[in-house]
C-alpha cells in the first residue's frame, strides 16, 4: 500500500522536481567484498590524488627528486662499509654495492610506500568526511607515487650495471614486471590493513616504523637467502618481498637464479596478505568517517 503511494505521488510530481540519480549508495550485506567497477568509474580521481601526492613530496624541498636518488645511494654506502667490508657478508662474488643497491631498489619503494600508505587515511580527513569515493584510492595514490622514487633509482641502478660489467639475465628481466606487481599488491594488502587500524588505533603510526626495521632484516637485502640454508631460506620465503628482492638481484646483479619454492611460496604469501588487508579495509570502511 505505501509503495502505492509513493509510487502515485511520484508520478503526480512535476518534471523538473524529478532527479535522476547516477549513484545511489547502498547499505553491503554479506562478505565485503570490493565493486570493481566503482574502482574503474572514480578512476581519474585515482589518477590526480596520485599527482597531488606526487607534488606535495617534493614541493618545498631543496633537492627535490634528487631525494629519490639519494636514499638507495647512502643506503648503498653505509651498507657496503658495514655489512660488506666490516661485517664480511657474503655476496656470492658479486661487488657488494651492486649486490646490495640491487635489493634496495625495490625495498625502498615497499618501505617508503608502506610508511606514507598507511597514514593516508587520517591525514586526509576532509575528504573522508565531506565526500564519497572508494576509500582504498587513498591507500593507493601514495604507493602509485613511490613508483617515481622507484623510477630514478633504478636510472642509477642501470648506470651500476655498465660500471660493474654486469649483463642482465634475460629469463629474469623478463620477470621483473610481475615481481614489481607483486610488490606493489604487497604493498596495498599491508598498507590497507594498518591505514584501517590506524584509524581506530592513532598508535599505530609509531609501529609502522618498527615493523619496517624488523621487515629489512627479514629480508635477504644485506645478504643472500643462499646464505641461509634449509630450512630457514624456505621459512623466509613466506615474506613475499624475499622474491622481490632475490628476483631484482638475480636479473639485474648477476646473482643466483630466483627458485621456484620461493617464488611459489612468496606469491601465495603475497596475495593472502592483499585478501586480507583488502576484506579487513572493506569490514571498516564504514566507520571511517565517524572515528577520523
Amino acid at each position: 500500500m505505501i509503495g502505492e503511494v509513493s509510487t502515485r505521488v511520484e508520478e503526480h510530481r512535476p518534471a523538473a522536481w524529478r532527479h535522476d540519480f547516477d549513484l545511489v549508495l547502498q547499505p553491503r550485506r554479506g562478505l565485503p567484498a570490493f565493486h570493481f567497477h566503482e574502482l574503474w568509474q572514480f578512476r581519474e580521481l585515482l589518477y590526480f590524488l596520485t599527482w597531488r601526492d606526487i607534488k606535495v613530496r617534493y614541493k618545498q624541498t631543496a633537492l627535490g627528486v634528487v631525494w629519490a636518488v639519494l636514499q638507495p645511494v647512502l643506503a648503498m654506502i653505509l651498507f657496503t662499509i658495514v655489512f660488506g667490508h666490516v661485517a664480511k657478508i657474503s655476496s656470492g662474488g658479486i661487488p657488494y654495492p651492486i649486490f646490495s643497491y640491487a635489493a634496495l631498489v625495490p625495498w625502498l619503494f615497499f618501505a617508503n610506500s608502506l610508511q606514507l600508505a598507511s597514514t593516508s587515511l587520517i591525514v586526509n580527513p576532509q575528504l573522508i568526511t565531506k565526500i564519497y569515493f572508494p576509500r582504498i584510492f587513498l591507500v593507493t595514490a601514495p604507493i602509485l607515487a613511490s613508483l617515481v622514487d622507484f623510477l630514478l633509482a633504478f636510472v642509477v641502478l642501470i648506470g651500476l650495471m655498465v660500471y660493474y660489467g654486469v649483463t642482465p639475465d634475460p629469463v629474469g628481466t623478463a620477470l621483473l614486471l610481475p615481481l614489481l606487481v607483486l610488490a606493489f599488491l604487497v604493498t596495498v594488502g599491508m598498507s590497507a590493513w594498518l591505514s584501517a587500524l590506524n584509524v581506530k588505533y592513532r598508535d599505530v603510526r609509531f609501529v609502522v616504523p618498527f615493523l619496517i626495521q624488523l621487515l629489512l632484516f627479514a629480508t635477504p637485502v644485506v645478504y643472500s637467502i643462499q646464505s641461509l640454508g634449509e630450512p630457514w631460506s624456505t621459512l623466509y620465503s613466506l615474506n613475499p618481498m624475499v622474491a622481490v628482492v632475490e628476483g631484482f638481484r638475480w636479473a639485474l646483479a648477476g646473482g643466483p637464479a630466483l627458485s621456484a619454492t620461493t617464488a611459489v611460496l612468496s606469491t601465495v604469501s603475497g596475495l593472502i596478505i592483499l585478501a586480507l588487508g583488502a576484506y579487513y579495509f572493506q569490514r571498516t570502511e564504514k566507520s571511517f568517517a565517524d572515528l577520523i
